[in-house]
């Protein structure tokens, strides 16, 4: 579904992602790791078009989207989670979800307020089964900028469930979130694999998160892929362990 082909972006002289080719397929969630600036966010952005390619190509679905700004790419089918909430923190939980919807459902003419009342109330009424489905009916009517981080962050998941992207970009979902409140990130992204037709991208820095969640590791150090295969393969990699992942032997033996 989703594919890059060596993938490069140059800051001067400073190589940050060199060459990467990699294809995510349908139905499976990738997670990328590597130590502090191994160009694992950096590698986000270039694939969601935050930032523009020295070289190279993304494809979804065999189109080449890389001449495509971030807004096109999220048409196209690429949903993006930041580390950094990105909600409009003045309105209220409902109207945030809704405005997404209206963005899928409607296109330009969605944010025309004299559409017919019809068009409105069913953005409305999938917003709220979209607010059901990550448990926060109860807040819908709270300004965003009121909620507590871990649930702008679930929120955040919402905005993208309500766009209906072919692929989801996780950058470490769970950021700042205390012990409790991370599961229920977790559990969400649990229950967005259950749909095989879905691609989930996740860079993580969890090694528990990733054991349990991924059906697939990618490893980036220096903005280059050196390891890439099932989770137990390259977790038990001694160079991956020691080198780029900062995990011991005797570490991975207590685990």
């Amino acid at each position: 579904m989703l594919e890059t082909e060596n993938l490069t972006i140059r800051f001067g002289g400073h190589v940050a992602v060199n060459a990467v080719s990699c294809a995510f397929a349908p139905g499976t969630l990738t997670a990328i790791v590597g130590p502090n600036g191994a160009g694992k966010t950096t590698y986000f952005n270039l694939i969601s078009g935050q930032l523009k390619a020295s070289a190279g190509r993304v494809r979804l679905n065999g189109r080449d989207l890389s001449a495509l700004p971030p807004s096109a790419r999220t048409k196209a089918g690429l949903g993006r989670a930041f580390q950094l909430t990105n909600l409009f923190p003045n309105l209220s939980v409902l109207e945030n979800v809704r405005l997404a919807v209206q963005a899928t459902q409607g296109g330009a003419q969605a944010l025309n307020p004299w559409r017919i009342w019809s068009d409105h109330r069913d953005w409305t009424a999938r917003a709220h089964a979209i607010l059901e489905s990550v448990a926060m009916q109860g807040q819908q009517g709270m300004p965003v900028a009121s909620l507590p981080h871990g649930d702008q962050r679930k929120l955040e998941v919402a905005l993208l469930m309500a766009l209906d992207p072919q692929v989801y970009m996780f950058d470490e979902p769970t950021a700042g979130m205390s012990h409790d409140e991370a599961p229920v990130i977790l559990d969400l992204i649990r229950a967005l694999k259950q749909d095989k037709s879905k691609t989930i991208l996740l860079v993580e820095h969890k090694m528990d998160v990733v054991r349990e969640l991924a059906d697939r590791i990618i490893v980036l150090t220096n903005g280059t892929l050196v390891a890439d295969g099932e989770p137990a393969e390259v977790i038990a990699s001694p160079v991956v362990q020691q080198a780029y992942l900062g995990v011991s032997k005797e570490d991975e033996v207590a685990a």
